[in-house]
């Protein structure tokens, strides 16, 4: 098989495409031919040596892929070889086979394609959790939404409005905010023209809002903790911009506001049940076609540098995947 291989902690450009062994499922394991893998944010700090977490090269990186079950483990129950499935791994998603374990893995929904299904599981399982467990977003409050266009973003666009919450889109140009409105923003601010604080307040009629969704970190953060509402609830997605925010702990005691840390892939591996129960929530709501994994850029993993310029240039809306030959 073919695979994209991080030799040392370097730009996703620096990657080799190279044949490599078939790996060989465990006890536990499926064997997936992939057909698309998701591109996240957190996959370029992975390949940089950046990541909360890091792998020692050499390694296939990538975490999200959809495909065909070609094998599977002695103690495997729910899958057989021919299933179309939804996977996520630890790693070596972003190679034409890859390893993943029964525990992290789905049926795939007939609604969706491969390239959708390889964009949905960390976006989704990211904003649901976030949204339902962390922030408990309530009908009819308001959530500001930065990096609305982003992969996460959007999908986090997309819950709100699911769950009867009024959004307020943020994103760094007009294009991106007409995607973000397209996918259902009620209200949309191009912070590169309006000062984010103060047209939040506008909006809001003085308020602020009820919930902070940051995926972006940065500059924006102390704005964006500002523009908040009396027991705000700001939530810390990752760090698109790269620089890690200090938050005033004064603001937060004035409004008895809550900065709250989500990291959906430790929360799930801790809480599978809860984890299993979110994804069948959101199937229902794809199902009903409240929601729909938007997929703007597909690349064949032979243009993989094409497809991380995407991320690293910050163009990227909805979400983008890396497709397979095989």
């Amino acid at each position: 098989m073919r695979a994209l291989i991080c030799k040392k902690y370097a730009p996703p450009s620096e990657l080799s495409l190279e044949q490599m062994k078939d790996p060989i499922p465990t006890k536990s394991q499926l064997l997936v031919g992939v057909k698309a893998a998701g591109i996240n944010f957190p996959d370029v700090l992975a390949i940089e040596g950046k990541y909360q977490v890091k792998t020692e090269p050499p390694f296939v990186p990538g975490n999200e892929a959809a495909g065909i079950v070609e094998a599977i483990g002695e103690d495997v129950t729910r899958f057989k070889p021919g299933d179309h499935v939804i996977v996520t791994s630890s790693g070596g998603a972003f190679a034409e086979k890859c390893i993943a374990e029964e525990s992290t893995s789905i049926a795939m929904m007939p609604e969706l394609d491969f390239a959708q299904g390889a964009g949905f599981m960390v976006t989704y399982g990211t904003s649901y959790h976030a949204l339902h467990q962390s922030a408990k977003l309530q009908e009819g409050e308001t959530i500001l939404v930065l990096g609305a266009a982003g992969g996460v973003g959007i999908t986090a666009v997309e819950i709100a409005k699911a769950k009867g919450a009024r959004v307020i889109a943020a994103a760094s140009s007009d294009d991106k905010l007409a995607f973000a409105r397209d996918a259902g923003a009620d209200e949309c601010i191009n912070y590169t023209k309006v000062p984010l604080k103060e047209t939040v307040k506008e909006l809001t009629q003085g308020k602020g809002a009820d919930v902070v969704y940051d995926p972006v970190g940065g500059s924006l953060a102390d704005e964006a903790l500002r523009a908040t509402a009396w027991h705000g609830r700001y939530l810390v997605i990752g760090f698109a911009c790269g620089d890690i925010p200090k938050f005033p702990a004064n603001i937060m005691l004035l409004k008895e506001a809550s900065v709250i840390g989500v990291w959906w892939g430790t929360w799930a591996a801790k809480n599978p049940k809860l984890h299993f129960q979110n994804l069948n929530e959101i199937a229902a709501l794809i199902k009903n076609g409240q929601l729909l994994p938007k997929i703007t850029e597909q690349y064949p993993i032979d243009d993989y540098q094409d497809a991380f310029k995407v991320i690293t240039e910050r163009r990227a809306k909805g979400k983008v995947v890396l497709t397979m030959t095989s």
